[in-house]
């Protein structure tokens, strides 16, 4: 029996590449029964296969959630912060399950999503690719061994030039790594690009540096830098569709899961620490 999806934010980059994969049988048994986007999306009203450059699928992309959310066990939202933090709390009340692949969520918004996940189980994570999430293994594996030892850490990670927030939600999950191998709290930790006369610099900081421009998928690499030598530990996407297949492993993985706040560590049973 396949498990039934509702793609929020079907309009956008991955939405589609989401919708490609799906028209293409990549996971056979996932089946898309709702595709939701902005009520100002030029998409809105199309047939969603057409909208991702596939056949028809028979799926309008609409505005409304709760029109379609009945139907599907699971909600997998790549929508805006703002968006996402309005459906967990609905979700929640429904009993969907989700998956979020949304970054840039304040506080509060953050807030929301753990509310809901007492509820459901949501796999919510800023990457949903095998290989970042071995990165984020690697890197906090790393930074427990050279703790103490004088290497710097800094981060570095490129992007389209369409992208909206900064530093990229990847890029402050391996902030987290690191920071954890190095017992470092990162909201004290992180500097934030550097100009003018900053000052040299200290034993306890994590840098973190944004490119934006042309047409970048995803590219990071943390760099632990000391006296006479360094370390790089990279990923490069060079296709969407490996977030988007790591994005419905999780959809698979979350239906009919205990409630729950996860991540693709989770689903892929990379455990921290380990």
């Amino acid at each position: 029996m396949s498990i039934k999806i509702v793609i929020v934010g079907a309009a956008g980059r991955m939405g589609k590449t989401l919708i490609r994969c799906l028209a293409r049988g990549a996971q056979p048994d996932l089946e898309l029964v709702g595709a939701v986007d902005l009520w100002d999306a030029p998409e809105r009203g199309q047939d969603a296969g057409r909208a991702a450059g596939v056949q028809d699928l028979g799926i309008p992309i609409g505005s409304d959630l709760a029109a379609v959310a009945p139907a599907a066990e699971v909600i997998v939202d790549f929508g805006g912060a703002h968006g996402t933090a309005g459906n967990a709390p609905r979700c929640a009340q429904w009993r969907k399950a989700m998956v979020i692949g949304t970054t840039g969520l304040n506080a509060e918004q953050t807030a929301a999503v753990e509310a809901a996940a007492r509820e459901i189980p949501i796999v919510w994570s800023p990457n949903m690719s095998v290989g970042v999430n071995l990165l984020l293994d690697l890197v906090e594996r790393a930074a427990r061994v050279l703790k103490d030892r004088g290497y710097d850490i800094e981060i570095v990670e490129r992007h389209h030039r369409q992208k909206k927030d900064a530093p990229s939600g990847t890029a402050l999950a391996l902030g987290r790594a690191a920071a954890a191998g190095y017992g470092l709290d990162l909201t004290r930790a992180a500097v934030h690009g550097r100009s003018g006369q900053p000052g040299t610099r200290t034993p306890g900081e994590i840098g973190f540096h944004a490119v934006r421009g042309g047409d970048f998928v995803g590219d990071h690499t943390v760099l632990f830098a000391a006296e006479g030598e360094s370390l790089e530990l990279s990923h490069r996407a060079t296709s969407r569709e490996t977030f988007a297949l790591g994005a419905l492993r999780a959809a698979r993985w979350a239906a009919g899961r205990a409630p729950g706040l996860y991540t693709m560590r989770d689903v892929l049973d990379l455990r921290p620490g380990g």
